[in-house]
């Protein structure tokens, strides 16, 4: 009988024992549901709801993409900023068989501290299995490459850059405008020079996904670091002599504080982006 499987992750999502795990309970006419909690970032004074959003909607992509290519199809949805609303959230949603829920190992990981998987095992009935996936150690089994952008984002030049990168071996990319100002029609167009990006980027098959991020680019950069797993990183920006980014020094300030390899890749404005230096 076709049964349906709840997964509950959020950092650890593109796990290699978390796939395996899911692989292993998930056959022919069987479903898949992920339920993906919102989490805080680690830098900046300022919360931008939005942004949680954003980061927990990134993972559900590049989850989704991932599994379509392995023939599944998954259903899913952003949780709450608490992981046993989320979940709770899930259940009543998606109604499964059973959970699986992911977690760093016991010494790093705040759901654990407060009993996730027992409380949901206990509040729902259901079977509930637990996967620890240790990232520092496993890594991921593909290099997640994080670009920061804001006019230059849908460039010619930056798209080609990201292309070859692409060729070299299994890469996902996470996309990060940081917007110019806090003002909606700001939020707006950044959005849509990002979706033009992502197009092109799905147009060769290439797994994406992006956010808005805090106006300024190195607490954008820092947040996403925080966000999600990083391999690499690549900054496009204006000619150097009109980038903001560059004066400020934003390049080597990432690289001290990152530790990541940072490729540097200037770009001309997409048409639709607003006159300005980054």
């Amino acid at each position: 009988m076709a049964k349906k499987v709840l997964v509950v992750a959020n950092e650890t999502v593109g796990g290699a024992k978390l796939i395996e795990k899911v692989r292993e309970k998930t056959g022919d006419g069987d479903s898949l549901a992920l339920v993906i909690p919102q989490s805080r970032p680690k830098s900046g004074n300022v919360i931008y709801l939005e942004a949680m959003h954003d980061a927990a909607e990134v993972r559900l992509s590049l989850a989704r993409q991932f599994m379509a290519g392995e023939g599944v199809n998954i259903q899913g949805e952003v949780g709450d900023s608490d992981p046993f609303s989320a979940a709770m959230d899930g259940i009543l949603e998606f109604a499964p068989d059973e959970v699986i829920v992911s977690t760093k190992p016991a010494t790093v990981s705040g759901w654990l501290r407060r009993d996730l998987v027992e409380r949901i095992r206990n509040e729902s009935g259901l079977p509930v299995e637990h996967v620890v996936v240790d990232l520092d150690n496993e890594g991921l089994p593909f290099d997640v490459t994080l670009v920061v952008a804001n006019q230059t984002v849908a460039g010619k030049e930056l798209v080609k850059s990201l292309q070859d990168l692409a060729d070299q071996g299994p890469r996902r990319f996470i996309i990060v405008v940081p917007q110019a100002s806090g003002d909606g029609g700001e939020y707006i167009a950044a959005k849509r020079r990002l979706r033009k990006l992502l197009s092109s980027l799905n147009d060769e098959n290439i797994v994406s996904a992006g956010m808005i991020g805090d106006p300024d680019p190195f607490t954008a950069t820092m947040n996403a670091v925080g966000y999600f797993f990083i391999s690499e990183i690549v900054i496009s920006t204006l000619p150097s002599n009109r980038s903001k980014w560059l004066e400020g020094g934003l390049i080597d300030r990432i690289k001290r504080q990152t530790g990541k390899p940072v490729t540097h890749i200037e770009s001309t404005a997409d048409e639709a982006a607003p006159a300005g230096r980054t």
